[in-house]
């Protein structure tokens, strides 16, 4: 088991109030397996994403990622799991503007200090077919190149687990279309876990299994 929560709920305060983001959720997620989490505009997607990946703490409730007890944790513990676990595709893409496209996909792998870390990238952008936009920078690509960049990045990390947040959001339908395919052909390659939070339906049919989120709690 790769990814597993237990009751997990999470509460912020707004003024005298007390809201309930997420109540009750409970989720596993196998090794070389894909989970949908769709729902609704404000029905607690990006916040169950944060805390799967251990970028935000529960109220109450067990998070397990690849047998880290998260919710035990401090920051620093947390972002050490991330680092040897974890690696993320946005909606927003998230490029260093200033490298190329093979620099913005070695970065991880340099901060691994890996020693092959152009080589892996040199692999990646290939398979997601930028062979030819090595030295491009993100400015000179177009929306599509530029989340097929990410896509890259994210597999370089040569994580355990992969996170993608509305991966296709920003794309048109036939782009998003493409690097949604993408994304699932080259995470079949790798054995490795995957979590799509998407508004997508065929995205999301694409996953082994989903989760419905309606006002921060799962529905049948």
């Amino acid at each position: 088991m790769i990814l597993k929560t237990r009751n997990l709920k999470k509460e912020v305060l707004s003024g005298n109030q007390t809201l309930v983001i997420l109540d009750d959720i409970n989720l596993e997620l196998q090794e070389g397996k894909s989970l949908a989490i769709v729902g609704p505009s404000g029905s607690g997607k990006s916040t169950l994403l944060g805390l799967l990946a251990g970028l935000d703490t529960a109220t109450s409730g067990e998070i397990f990622l690849n047998g880290n007890s998260l919710h035990d944790l401090d920051e620093e513990k947390r972002a050490k799991v991330r680092k040897d676990n974890v690696a993320f595709v946005f909606q927003s893409f998230e490029l260093l503007p200033g490298l190329t496209a093979l620099e913005n996909v070695m970065l991880p792998s340099e901060l691994k200090l890996s020693s092959n870390a152009k080589k892996i990238a040199e692999e990646y952008l290939e398979r997601v077919g930028l062979k030819d936009r090595l030295e491009h920078y993100p400015r000179q690509l177009s929306g599509g190149e530029q989340q097929r960049v990410a896509i890259a990045r994210a597999f370089a990390c040569e994580a355990k687990l992969l996170f993608a947040d509305e991966p296709t959001g920003n794309l048109d339908p036939k782009t998003g279309g493409k690097v949604s395919n993408l994304l699932f052909e080259v995470n079949a390659e790798t054995s490795n876990a995957l979590v799509v939070v998407t508004h997508d339906p065929q995205l999301a049919s694409k996953c082994d299994d989903q989760i419905d989120l309606k006002e921060g709690k799962t529905i049948s």
